[in-house]
């Protein structure tokens, strides 16, 4: 799956946490897994996303924890708003 640039899994009933796996997509740009059920928080393996410039975890009431110091390295990452 290197070559996968975009995934929207919203709205499909996912629960679990996301797996540290997702830092392999290397390519991937945007990434949406809003209005599911996950749960756990944020791997920081997200940080090596190099590419990300959206990231949609919305509505997942389930999800704790702090935003990984690591996301602060993802210079394409937008800010809500922008």
């Amino acid at each position: 799956m290197k070559g996968l640039s975009v995934l929207f899994l919203d709205d499909n009933y996912l629960s679990g946490s996301i797996s540290t796996s997702v830092g392999k997509l290397s390519n991937l740009s945007r990434l949406t897994l809003s209005d599911n059920e996950m749960t756990g928080s944020i791997p920081s393996e997200i940080g090596e996303m190099s590419n990300l410039v959206m990231l949609w975890l919305f509505n997942n009431d389930k999800m704790e924890g702090s935003i990984p110091e690591s996301l602060s390295g993802l210079k394409k990452l937008g800010k809500g708003g922008d």
